[in-house]
């Protein structure tokens, strides 16, 4: 893979190329792609729902929406160093294509915006809802009406596939979805494979899928214009975009160290036995008179926090350099940071968050309401799809389909399609809407 290529700022629909040195440095065609995200009705939607305590009412506990908006953060701060580096190392990305330093972190900001768009309501609770209901519970009857590949999308419903289909799926009006550029797609995409094979290697990049049925074209264009490397002929799946490591990584330091200090903050973790953990990740780099000066918890929890993630953020920097060559060539195959030399600390953070806040009581009662309110949900809207394209529809269903928004439409030429489209509008929900909607088709709402 070359830079040149990966750096593209084509947009869906565009007939004339795109070029760096022609752009309005005001208003960089890169820094537009974090704009239409944040502006968006879906990034909104993710002000309430649950990063890893569903429904808290504190005011320090993080949704997808503060999460987004920090892995962004970390995420330009990283793609700002390699930049830098990059252009170092291959100056004729500056000298003539015009490419600068921040539009590698305006790349890797923008995909980091938009990394949890397509997650459902209740966290990753919620995508194991969906896939649930069609692998074992009433949606299993729909399975005959699918291809292979059209089941394994609803039976491991993923939210990086659904928000690559919120970001470019057209409709009446938004031709393209977003219209963002497919340097940014390409680094949004962590997974650039479809639903099967189901885990074909040990490859990160075969982790999950990245984009449904309905959205291969689509990706396969923007593969085909970004020059990723195609990793099989018997079905679609890519090497990454070098720039999805850094989104990875960024996403990877935000929740290892901040899922953390929410742990601490709500008493979930005991302090004093926490900050030993987060203390051994920046040993050498604290001011003591500094240090101790903090009276409060969450001041002293910030403060290491800060060092942590200044520390992680250069590692993972130098780590993509130091392998650099092996991911354009397609020959790097795991995570940044698994390659760190942090490995140890970071595993005894993340273990320490499963087993006090992620398994917590409090955690695991609230996912298993989620669970519930999405099976129900998707009961009757899973059978309002089948009804529809059957041309079947009873009085009920009638109902619930003029109670859609206008965006969710349904045709009676593919299930899959129909299915996909409520699984979408559940998807957009909201933890708060899910949990009234619910209540309204059970008759508590009059």
């Amino acid at each position: 893979m070359n830079w040149e290529q990966l750096l593209s700022l084509k947009r869906f629909g565009d007939t004339n190329k795109r070029l760096r040195k022609e752009q309005d440095e005001t208003r960089l065609g890169f820094e537009v792609d974090y704009d239409r995200i944040i502006f968006s009705s879906e990034f909104r939607g993710l002000q309430d729902k649950t990063q890893v305590v569903p429904l808290s009412k504190t005011d320090f506990v993080h949704t997808r929406l503060t999460h987004s908006l920090e892995v962004s953060v970390v995420g330009r701060s990283l793609g700002r160093k390699v930049g830098e580096l990059l252009l170092k190392k291959h100056p004729h990305l500056e000298n003539v294509h015009g490419y600068r330093m921040n539009d590698f972190g305006a790349i890797v900001a923008a995909a980091a915006l938009a990394h949890d768009i397509g997650n459902p309501p209740f966290g990753h609770s919620g995508e194991k809802a969906i896939g649930a209901y069609f692998k074992e519970g009433n949606g299993a009857e729909f399975k005959t009406y699918l291809t292979k590949s059209e089941y394994q999308d609803l039976c491991d419903f993923e939210g990086n596939a659904n928000g690559f289909k919120i970001l470019t799926e057209s409709r009446a009006g938004r031709e393209g979805g977003l219209r963002l550029s497919y340097a940014t797609l390409g680094a949004f995409t962590k997974y650039p494979k479809e639903s099967l094979p189901k885990k074909p290697s040990k490859h990160v990049v075969d982790k999950k899928y990245g984009f449904f049925q309905s959205e291969k074209q689509m990706f396969e264009d923007v593969a085909t214009e970004l020059g990723l490397i195609k990793r099989s002929d018997a079905y679609q799946s890519y090497e990454r975009h070098p720039l999805a490591f850094l989104v990875e990584a960024a996403d990877d330091i935000c929740y290892t160290i901040i899922d953390f200090e929410d742990g601490i903050n709500l008493g979930l973790i005991e302090e004093e036995y926490a900050l030993e953990y987060l203390i051994n990740l920046v040993r050498g780099s604290i001011k003591t008179e500094n240090y101790h000066a903090l009276k409060t918890t969450e001041d002293r929890v910030s403060y290491l926090r800060a060092l942590a993630i200044g520390r992680l953020i250069n590692e993972a920097a130098s780590l993509f350099m130091q392998h650099e060559e092996a991911i354009l060539a397609g020959e790097f195959e795991t995570a940044l940071l698994e390659v760190s030399q942090y490995k140890a600390q970071i595993k005894d953070i993340i273990d320490i968050s499963v087993k006090n806040v992620y398994r917590s009581k409090d955690v695991l009662n609230k996912e298993i309401a989620g669970y519930e309110i999405l099976n129900q949900l998707l009961k009757s809207y899973g059978k309002l799809a089948y009804n529809y394209f059957e041309g079947n529809m009873s009085s009920y269903d009638k109902l619930l389909l003029n109670s859609l928004p206008e965006t969710v439409k349904l045709g009676n030429d593919s299930l899959y399609q129909n299915l996909l489209a409520v699984c979408l509008y559940i998807s957009k929900l909201s933890d708060t809407n899910a949990m009234l909607l619910h209540k309204k088709l059970r008759g508590q709402i009059l």
